[in-house]
């Protein structure tokens, strides 16, 4: 799509400083966002925690407070709450001061405070939701806002979409990686991986059952959210074939996992979406996931991956089984065509458009 070039504020998710992990899926969403949008010739500038790093950000504002409590471990009752002095406010605080110098401001926080200030805004505003339905008070304003400003509200899958009340209101927008990060690997290793935070609703313990009732070795990468969860699970397991290389930045990442069979995907929750379906695919990395969540419109069925019914154990030994029948190259070309940082542009630039020149 050809459009003149936009000057966008965005907004960082608040959990944690760019860079950190703290933001799991949604630091990756962001940079990728930003190089690609600059690619472009997009002018960006983007707010986030202090102690932030974002490589090739054409500019960064680092704003200190408090961070935000984590909202996956909400439950539906949930009050709003923003701890003192907080970075959540004292960002909006900077994008209301600012908010003539652009012409549209795009937010990653999965809070509240942005959809409520949404009215007391001249600039418009893209709210990007990368999560599910957690909590009455989110639920309400974002419906709130998908209602008074059409258009404006955007999310990664339809099946996110539909965790909402009016899921037709929104906007899926998928996702991107920066594709020459990740090279592929057309003959792996007997070895399995599994991303992501460290944390029950992530389910990494039907991984490593698999890991121990096929004896495949299993690398395990992501941040080390909740120790008590991984010592319960080295307890429960003393004699699967696991390694954990903690967080690893994308090089080293890509590295560890492009030599594996598969991707393992074992979520408890709707995941919105599953950015580290897409970096396995990059590096031709098959995916075996459960039917559930973003991860089931990611994965082509029997193409790129197989598809299981959600928590069963068998059915993933089954379906890691028959990796042999996919393959490999599928999955690159999938992560070229549909994941690409320039794909994702284009998404996101007929999205500001239709905000921008809607009547």
């Amino acid at each position: 799509m050809t459009t003149s070039p936009y000057r966008l504020l965005l907004l960082s998710t608040v959990v944690g400083p760019l860079g950190s992990g703290l933001g799991g899926g949604v630091e990756l969403i962001i940079k990728n966002a930003v190089q690609g949008l600059q690619q472009q010739k997009h002018q960006i500038t983007v707010v986030a925690p202090e102690n932030s790093v974002l490589e090739g950000c054409d500019r960064l504002i680092q704003i200190p407070g408090n961070l935000q409590p984590t909202a996956h471990t909400s439950h539906r009752q949930t009050p709003v709450m923003m701890p003192e002095p907080s970075v959540l406010s004292a960002m909006w605080i900077y994008a209301h001061q600012v908010q003539q110098d652009y012409d549209l401001i795009v937010h990653f926080c999965y809070d509240w405070l942005p959809f409520y200030l949404t009215p007391f805004f001249q600039t418009p505003i893209a709210h990007f939701v990368s999560m599910g339905s957690l909590t009455e008070t989110m639920d309400a304003a974002i419906e709130q806002v998908a209602q008074d400003f059409p258009g404006t509200v955007g999310v990664l899958t339809r099946i996110q979409a539909e965790t909402f009340p009016s899921p037709e209101r929104y906007l899926p927008l998928g996702s991107s990686v920066d594709i020459s990060l990740y090279d592929y690997c057309k003959t792996p290793n007997a070895t399995l991986a599994w991303m992501g935070r460290i944390s029950p609703e992530k389910g990494l313990e039907d991984a490593i059952a698999v890991a121990q009732k096929t004896q495949i070795p299993l690398k395990i990468l992501g941040k080390l959210e909740n120790p008590d969860y991984w010592e319960h699970l080295k307890n429960t397991f003393p004699d699967a074939p696991i390694t954990y290389l903690g967080f690893l930045q994308t090089r080293e990442l890509q590295a560890a996992i492009r030599t594996c069979s598969a991707l393992l995907m074992t979520p408890k929750w709707v995941e919105a979406f599953g950015l580290v379906a897409i970096e396995a695919l990059a590096c031709g990395v098959p995916v075996v996931a459960y039917r559930r969540g973003g991860p089931a419109e990611i994965v082509h069925h029997g193409k790129t991956g197989w598809l299981v019914e959600p928590d069963s154990i068998e059915g993933l030994v089954q379906a890691v089984k028959q990796l042999d029948t996919l393959d490999r190259e599928a999955c690159r070309q999938q992560a070229e065509q549909e994941f690409s940082q320039t794909a994702m542009a284009s998404r996101y630039e007929k999205w500001f458009s239709h905000i921008l020149h809607s009547p």
